[in-house]
């Protein structure tokens, strides 16, 4: 049995991704032969003419007619538009009909959301995309903390690079937890289980019109996030308190509190990074009195310890 994985390649599709799946699926699958695993797995690059796929490369000379998993890979530019895509989602739609699992990329999630396919469920895409992807696909549950989510017949990743992530997957998947951690050993790369929340900063959403929410937004980046006092913030804003926090969350997607404590954790990070303040002497000069308070709102938000977070990211 050969598992096959088609890879598509869409206008702007990330060639150095596509080369490197490839690349990735064939050591995996040199690893398996090793130890006589079945099943075996190879790959195709496929381009769509007229509704039609064509086949460009083929790792095994007697591929499938129909990929067992079909990877959108990122895009360099920016995310495919609807009419791009309007080409694609037919066929896209008809593969996952007929059982292909659907896998995107960084931004290839916007390719994978023009189908409808994500409806209700949840999906990752670049950190610096989430909420754009949100805008544009409302139905979808847009997740940017994590780098790789697996729904089973659909799966998405996070960052550029999560590639890599994703592959691993598909390995451990089809070819075992043994051959996947071989084939990770091999290229030097962490197994899958990072975040993506461990290298994204705070982007507040500014761009929603509520011109009153918007002045207490600037209040709270210009103290950066200390001064959050609600009746400070809804004086502010010249809002009666009530009303302040339910126009502030429908604005900027997050409570108040939330958004006050994002912005000291983007200020902690940056002071871990480049700072040598010890971790209780950052606690304080980001607002927290005490530092235990500290470090849980820190894990909470960034999913690592202030600790280890300086240990992996230290300038």
């Amino acid at each position: 049995m050969t598992i096959c994985i088609g890879i598509l390649l869409y206008p702007n599709a990330q060639m150095s991704a596509v080369l490197g799946l490839t690349d990735l699926f064939q050591l995996a699958d040199e690893i398996a032969g090793e130890t006589s695993a079945v099943p075996r797995m190879c790959v195709q690059h496929l381009t769509l003419e007229d509704g039609t796929p064509h086949l460009v490369f083929a790792s095994d000379p007697a591929p499938n007619s129909r990929p067992d998993v079909l990877i959108l890979p990122p895009s360099l530019a920016q995310p495919i538009t609807a009419a791009a895509a309007a080409p694609l989602t037919n066929w896209l739609r008809a593969c996952h009909a007929e059982g292909t699992v659907l896998a995107s990329v960084c931004a290839g999630a916007f390719l994978l959301g023009e189908t409808g396919l994500l409806a209700g469920r949840a999906v990752t895409t670049h950190w610096t995309h989430a909420q754009t992807m949100q805008d544009r696909f409302p139905d979808a549950k847009v997740d940017a903390d994590r780098l790789i989510i697996d729904g089973g017949d659909i799966l998405s990743a996070g960052g550029l690079m999560a590639w890599t992530d994703l592959g691993l997957k598909l390995v451990d998947r089809f070819l075992g937890p043994i051959t996947m951690a071989a084939t990770a050993r091999m290229m030097l790369v962490d197994p899958p289980g990072r975040e993506q929340r461990y290298y994204s900063g705070f982007v507040p959403r500014l761009t929603h019109g509520d011109a009153a929410i918007l002045k207490s937004q600037h209040a709270l980046q210009a103290s950066e996030g200390r001064d959050a006092a609600l009746g400070l913030l809804a004086e502010i804003a010249g809002l009666e308190q009530r009303t302040f926090l339910r126009r502030f969350q429908k604005a900027t997607g997050l409570t108040a509190t939330d958004y006050a404590q994002r912005l000291r954790v983007a200020k902690a990070q940056e002071l871990l990074r480049f700072g040598q303040k010890p971790i209780e002497g950052v606690a304080w000069e980001v607002g927290y009195s005490d530092p235990g308070a500290f470090r849980k709102v820190f894990l909470r938000i960034v999913g690592l310890t202030p600790g280890d977070y300086r240990q992996r990211f230290r300038s």
